[in-house]
């Protein structure tokens, strides 16, 4: 008999030994975070004694704390029961399921969710949908296309970085500033505070330049003729760039995105690549009217031997219209409008609408 391993070789998303003792270090993992969150959530509600520095034999019973004093004590033990309660739910529901047999309920629910596809959806299944690129119309052209900036996601992920870091400071400093209050010093605890105050410091800077930076810039919009693409064909483009400084120079370009997703060892690896640029039009040292926003209209053709939008489950082609500036006073930015550009088959054979070339 031979007794199970609790370390064990990983090859890919296999183990070289029981499954089921794998399984239940994770769930033990998972419980044990949820035990901290209600031992330390315990803890804070209901093992804290306050008393009156002038007459410690008067024990206070209840405190004065406002709602959101309770919030932001109780961030930390919710974080944990939400953590670690999710992740048991994963586990209950994994026990026992080979990883064949979890890939092939996630393949299901994707089926699922693709039921019913168009007319033109069924006729091109490795070419992107459209829907989310049509559904807001422009104010001259027919289509306004949705910006997809890593930009934003900056922004919110600093943004949530310094609430969440920082609400914990504001927990580590009432525990400080009660401790003064009552004539103790906890050193530990102010050496703890320290370093939590300085990367608090960091990340809200980080959020305010960001923040900044997006808003004194102003908004960019895109607009197009027609969509989906088809290579060969002439469509109009109105850029929209709004912002109270001086621009040294708005470039306007298209470019083809290709995407591979692989495994390195037991790590799943993305690797994006730029394969191709097509400049479309380029302004020097403007200056958006106060109040208005700089526009241009300018032609786009899509090159006659472009290869068509593609996605699989490892591999991706994707076309984006890219807006490069930079501000006078500030760093350069990029914004990325997403476009799918279709085969000349398709267009033919009636799976999208005919696009129509702009006026020369």
């Amino acid at each position: 008999m031979r007794l199970p391993r609790f370390f064990t070789k990983k090859r890919g998303h296999r183990r070289t030994d029981s499954h089921a003792w794998g399984s239940f270090a994770e769930g033990l993992f998972y419980a044990l975070l949820v035990g901290a969150g209600v031992v330390f959530g315990l803890l804070l509600v209901t093992g804290a004694v306050t008393y009156a520095p002038a007459d410690p034999d008067s024990v206070v019973l209840q405190r004065g704390y406002e709602w959101w004093m309770w919030l932001l004590t109780l961030l930390m033990p919710v974080a944990l029961l939400a953590f670690g309660g999710s992740g048991l739910v994963r586990v209950v529901r994994t026990w026992g399921k080979s990883q064949e047999h979890r890939a092939a309920a996630s393949r299901t629910v994707i089926l699922e969710g693709l039921a019913g596809p168009s007319a033109g959806a069924a006729s091109r299944p490795a070419i992107p949908s459209c829907d989310n690129l049509e559904n807001s119309p422009g104010i001259v052209l027919r289509y306004r296309l949705p910006l997809e900036s890593p930009e934003n996601w900056s922004l919110v992920g600093f943004g949530l970085f310094a609430l969440l870091w920082n609400a914990v400071v504001v927990v580590l400093a009432v525990g400080v500033g009660a401790d003064l209050i009552g004539g103790t010093t906890d050193w530990l605890l102010i050496g703890l505070l320290v370093p939590f105050v300085v990367v608090g410091v960091v990340g809200v800077a980080l959020f305010v330049r960001s923040l900044v930076l997006s808003t004194s810039v102003g908004p960019t919009h895109v607009e197009i003729s027609d969509h989906p693409l088809v290579p060969g064909r002439r469509y109009d483009v109105r850029l929209g760039q709004g912002g109270a400084h001086l621009f040294r120079s708005i470039d306007l370009g298209l470019e083809m995105e290709e995407t591979a997703t692989f495994r390195q060892g037991t790590d799943t690896r993305t690797q994006r690549i730029v394969v191709r640029r097509v400049p479309v039009s380029g302004w020097q040292l403007v200056q958006p009217v106060p109040g208005g926003i700089f526009e241009a209209r300018v032609p786009l053709t899509i090159p006659a031997d472009a290869m068509h939008s593609f996605s699989s489950e490892n591999n991706a082609v994707q076309w984006r219209i890219v807006v490069r500036a930079q501000p006078d006073r500030w760093p350069e930015f990029i914004r990325v409008f997403p476009v799918v550009v279709i085969p000349v088959k398709a267009a033919g054979a009636g799976a999208f609408p005919e696009s129509v070339e702009a006026m020369g």
